[in-house]
């Protein structure tokens, strides 16, 4: 398992234990996190799963992808240097401890 904190806009923060392998966007779904809406399931083209990582553990998480970035643009909340989707972050002993944000609004 790998520990991932999510905090929400108001500044409450939940503690994920993340399986190796599975998205953030995975757990925070089975886990009831609002914010997170996935509403594609993870498939990388709907952009409702935004999140901002924070700023100093950004160079640790694999690149976006091309299909990543082209959904950054249009996500509804501001889209920071640090922007991500949480689907396509996935749990591994690298990231432990990480800790993202969700934005004010995925729809």
């Amino acid at each position: 398992m790998v520990e991932i904190t999510v905090i929400q806009p108001s500044g409450t923060a939940s503690q994920l234990d993340v399986p190796e392998g599975w998205s953030l966007m995975q757990a925070a779904v089975k886990n009831g996190i609002d914010g997170i809406v996935a509403e594609c399931g993870g498939s990388c083209v709907c952009a409702t799963c935004h999140v901002y990582v924070e700023q100093e553990r950004l160079t640790e998480l694999p690149p976006p992808g091309e299909d990543e970035l082209e959904l950054l643009d249009e996500v509804k909340a501001e889209r920071r240097p640090n922007s991500r989707l949480s689907c396509q972050i996935k749990a591994s002993p690298a990231i432990e401890g990480l800790v993202v944000t969700v934005p004010e609004c995925q729809t």
